[in-house]
């Protein structure tokens, strides 16, 4: 099985279920309606509340602007293009406020399984413990990954994702790209 790859471009605007703004589905696995993973962009343009999702787990991720600080149940947290991916419940009370103007943003939800977001600038490698779905984004510059030695190249703005068995090794290597594992 190949690399399936998902330009942002391509991917159709749709309004934010609270209506505060516009997402990108890039992911929604095994299927659109019934989804247990979730990967999408956000584009942030004000400030105010994220939709609620009971029951899932997510991960913020700033690609592009100054970035936001966000109160997660009461909690402040200011995350930026420097800034690890933050985790936390889908059932949360998010509100968010812009630091500098609009953002860019990937978001990663998962329901009932195990997962993991991390900015990669250089070269992350790693070997799976289990089947694993896993995707990489990258940003503003392409990048590539290494699937037990075959080499594809992610274009900027690209999502690429697919199942890998048990210990595979994999190895992505870019600029501010984005590494997503998900444990089925």
């Amino acid at each position: 099985m190949n690399w399936t790859l998902i330009r942002a471009s391509d991917a159709a605007v749709q309004p934010w279920r609270n209506g505060g703004g516009v997402t990108r589905e890039l992911l929604a696995w095994p299927s659109g309606d019934d989804w247990a993973v979730r990967i999408s962009l956000a584009d942030v343009s004000r400030a105010g509340p994220f939709s609620s999702f009971p029951g899932v787990d997510r991960w913020f991720a700033v690609l592009t602007g100054a970035g936001v600080e966000l109160t997660v149940d009461g909690a402040l947290h200011r995350v930026t293009r420097a800034d690890p991916a933050l985790a936390f419940s889908g059932g949360a009370v998010v509100d968010c406020r812009l630091l500098g103007g609009a953002t860019l943003d990937l978001n990663l939800m998962v329901k009932d399984r195990v997962a993991r977001m991390d900015r990669v600038n250089g070269t992350w490698t790693g070997r799976l413990r289990a089947e694993t779905l896993v995707a990489a984004f990258a940003s503003e510059s392409d990048a590539s990954l290494d699937c037990a030695g075959v080499v594809t190249r992610v274009p900027a703005g690209t999502l690429a994702w697919r199942l890998l068995p048990s210990e595979t090794r994999v190895q992505l290597s870019g600029d501010d790209a984005i590494w997503m594992e998900v444990a089925p």
